[in-house]
């Protein structure tokens, strides 16, 4: 029986209209494109879905994402930078029982569209270099009391995968998603806990959780701008279970980090979205792991939820990470709570 989905009226049955097409481009990574098919809108349509858990846009409409929201088993499971307008402060998560991450590879999936100058993954700055810095740190050890390892170099990165396929007007939806994911897991027989694929979209894009396009990342359309990016997790009838990050350009107003961050705002936008989501990904996969318990503005937040605080500025609102090292180089990168020094933290 498929849980409930965080998001009221996500669908199940096929998007009509889908179409695909290779583009002319010379791939910018190492790895063959590949071209999601009918056979991968089928598998993504039968699929089953776990629970879906977004990072609310800095948008005014994505204050009422959590109490929007349709709970799965009875518990309310938003959470965002702020309430009602206010920043929250965090507090321990608890363990609900089920999966947990111990290690695996990070798979960069890049939606490439030349229409927009995105033909490789420089068009999200550079988030394989940001995984690979990531994944010997001691900033990714901060899972290690979440997940009961206690190891270094236990999240490393694969090779980025160039994906081709024609965009229609319509934004994408969670569906369309999960089908370049099952073309990738087919092709490369990468499934299981042990393998994390983030979807990178192109500038101009947007996504929603289904083709009511209701609950979307969609800056060109503020009254329905919810969430900046989200990680999911689905099983396949043919190739088994997938844990999956949806990654669209966060460089947008509601999505970026603040102005005059070390690498820039193209940069440490992905940068520090891409982690919330690999450390959430980590430490909650199916929506079951660890998430707030408490009975307040706070239940349901996973641990970057927690840590992920905005700043009100005379240009707008940002998120406003703090800058630290991951690796060698300098990321302003939001940091994520720790259970073991009650507080949000760069370490473990």
């Amino acid at each position: 029986m498929t849980q409930f989905q965080r998001i009221p009226g996500r669908s199940a049955t096929a998007v009509p209209g889908m179409l695909l097409a290779i583009f002319a481009v010379v791939p910018a990574a190492a790895q063959a494109p590949i071209q999601p098919g009918p056979a991968d809108t089928a598998a993504a349509a039968s699929a089953r879905r776990y629970t879906a858990h977004p990072m609310p846009s800095t948008a005014p409409v994505a204050t009422n994402l959590k109490k929007a929201a349709k709970p799965p088993a009875g518990h309310a499971r938003q959470g965002g930078p702020f309430q009602n307008g206010r920043p929250r402060y965090p507090g321990d998560v608890t363990y609900q029982g089920g999966a947990v991450v111990t290690s695996a590879e990070s798979h960069p999936l890049y939606v490439l569209n030349p229409a927009v100058n995105c033909t490789g993954k420089d068009c999200w700055g550079n988030p394989e270099q940001f995984l690979q810095d990531l994944s010997g740190d001691d900033f990714i050890r901060i899972a290690d009391q979440y997940t009961g390892r206690n190891s270094n170099n236990q999240f490393t990165v694969g090779t980025g995968v160039p994906i081709h396929m024609q965009l229609h007007p319509q934004p994408l939806t969670d569906q369309e998603v999960l089908a370049i994911v099952h073309a990738v897991a087919s092709a490369t027989g990468q499934t299981g806990y042990g393998h994390i694929y983030h979807v990178f979209l192109p500038p101009g894009t947007d996504e929603c959780f289904d083709s009511s396009f209701t609950t979307c990342y969609s800056p060109d359309r503020p009254n329905v701008f919810f969430f900046c990016a989200y990680h999911s997790s689905a099983t396949f009838s043919d190739v088994g279970h997938v844990l999956y990050t949806v990654e669209p350009f966060q460089n947008v107003p509601g999505c970026n980090v603040a102005p005059g961050s070390p690498n820039g705002q193209l940069v440490d936008s992905q940068a520090s979205v891409l982690s919330h989501e690999l450390f959430e990904t980590i430490t909650d996969p199916d929506g079951d792991g660890w998430w707030n318990t408490e009975s307040n503005d706070l239940l349901g937040d996973e641990i970057a939820d927690e840590c992920s605080f905005v700043i009100f500025t005379n240009l707008g609102t940002f998120f406003d990470p703090p800058a630290f090292k991951v690796g060698k180089n300098l990321y302003a990168v939001q940091m994520e709570y720790n259970n073991n020094n009650h507080a949000c933290a760069t370490s473990h």
